[in-house]
């Protein structure tokens, strides 16, 4: 398909998704325990989910037969924010998560800490917007994220400026991604155009990241931009120190971020490794990022509560994640044999500890490769082997990658097959699809597994002698 062509078709299925929002999106008086059942019986059910699926289908179909002849970074940047004005002026698409942070705004403005108490507590005066499960627990966000709710919802007093204003700062990310990508993909022998074509244009970018107003577009240009910053200067130390602290605003709004700090370190060396290198370049970096982090907290008046409200992610049970799917599947082939079995805490805390374990020797090959692709890597790692997956957190390793990686197939098909996952009005497609779900994910795991053993083996035998 012609390049002109693929842009009329994604902006054709961005506003067939800006109608399916206005029709039955994440509205403030929607549903809160829908189905996809109850969403066809419903007030324009089919043409609904009919839009959505179409929409999202054009969208996808665009950005995936692009993905490796961009014509020019200008017009990848141009197409994808044509893209995104129909979503931009849309209600929130696939997700309520904007309406809980109006409400741990809300706490924190009035003196509440959102990492000690619920929402329900204050009671925020839009409880009636959030999902009955998020209402009681504490907020999972970083400290930078907490303050600037509180700040909008201080400043707004109103549900619908607060979104505005939510959704202004995914925009200020998804820019800030715009800005500094090109820098990295240099760095990395990748063409410009092809990166801000995969990390911009995508699906998940516009209904997730810019509709639904997630801070992980905020996040993630943050992190880019301390990335961009690092591996322009290597070597010397306010640039290096400039870049650290970027990438601790990032873990400020989402703590998942620091997990490129060591390969940040990596990058920032001038010349080959050493360790004397790493002591000498790094520390800018890792000092910058953990002090900002620190002070952010301490600026807030609130503890490291942000740390166990990462915990509730378990309360969503979804086979999305690889070892929640296990699990399940443990489960059902117990069932089988009339045992009940609960295995989700023991491959829960496997997937924690395989990823603890790859990302040591992530970073520990990054000293002689390519850091910044090692830290796309490690991203995509903290995704998989995490208990939740929501289809938006691909976008952290999607967008490094997109400027560090030479092969895109895989994880280009990643962020298509999640474009899927979640219907319009945020009804996750994951909790009805249980079985065969789970028992399919169980059988990817496996095959994925064989074959990292096979290549590795492969690997480590010797070269033949002529």
């Amino acid at each position: 398909m012609p390049h002109h062509l693929s842009r009329w078709v994604g902006l054709a299925g961005s506003v067939l998704l800006a109608v399916a929002a206005y029709l039955g999106g994440a509205l403030p008086d929607g549903d809160l325990r829908p189905t996809p059942v109850s969403i066809w019986q419903g007030r324009h059910g089919p043409l609904i989910l009919a839009a959505w699926l179409l929409g999202t289908a054009l969208m996808g179909w665009a950005w995936w037969t692009l993905r490796e002849r961009v014509p020019s970074a200008r017009w990848a940047l141009v197409t994808a924010g044509l893209w995104l004005i129909p979503l931009l002026v849309a209600p929130p698409l696939g997700s309520r998560d904007v309406y809980a942070y109006t409400c741990q705004g809300a706490s924190y403005a009035a003196g509440i800490s959102p990492y000690e108490h619920g929402v329900s507590v204050l009671p925020c005066p839009w409880l009636d917007t959030i999902s009955y499960i998020w209402r009681d627990t504490p907020a999972p966000y970083g400290p930078l994220f907490v303050m600037l709710s509180g700040a909008i919802v201080g400043a707004t007093g109103s549900l619908y400026a607060s979104i505005a204003l939510f959704r202004l700062a995914a925009v200020i990310g998804v820019g800030l991604t715009a800005a500094f990508l090109p820098v990295l993909a240099r760095r990395c022998g990748v063409p410009g155009s092809r990166a801000l074509w995969l990390a911009l244009a995508s699906p998940l970018v516009g209904v997730h990241l810019v509709s639904g107003a997630h801070n992980d577009a905020l996040m993630v240009g943050l992190l880019v931009a301390g990335l961009a910053v690092v591996v322009s200067r290597p070597g010397r130390f306010w640039p290096l120190l400039a870049g650290g602290v970027l990438l601790g605003l990032a873990g400020g709004v989402k703590v998942t971020a620091l997990v490129t700090v060591p390969f940040a370190a990596l990058a920032a060396i001038s010349g080959p490794y050493s360790v004397r290198g790493l002591l000498r370049d790094g520390a800018p970096v890792v000092g910058g990022a953990f002090a900002t982090v620190i002070g952010a907290t301490l600026v807030a008046g609130l503890n490291f509560g942000w740390i166990s409200g990462l915990e509730q992610g378990s309360l969503v049970v979804a086979w999305t994640s690889p070892p929640t799917a296990v699990g399940q599947t443990a489960g059902y082939v117990a069932a089988l044999f009339g045992a009940h079995v609960d295995a989700l805490p023991v491959t829960r805390a496997i997937g924690v500890l395989v990823l603890a374990v790859l990302l040591v020797w992530l970073w520990w090959r990054a000293r002689t490769r390519d850091p910044l692709w090692h830290a796309g890597l490690a991203l995509a790692a903290t995704v998989a082997l995490a208990p939740l997956f929501h289809p938006w957190y691909w976008m952290w390793p999607l967008t490094v990658l997109a400027a560090t990686a030479h092969r895109t197939g895989w994880f280009s098909l990643v962020a298509l097959v999640s474009s899927f996952l979640v219907l319009a009005d945020g009804t996750g497609l994951a909790r009805y699809t249980k079985f065969p779900g789970a028992p399919l994910m169980t059988l990817f795991v496996i095959v994925v597994a064989v074959r990292l053993v096979r290549s590795a083996r492969v690997a480590r035998r010797p070269a033949p002698v002529d």
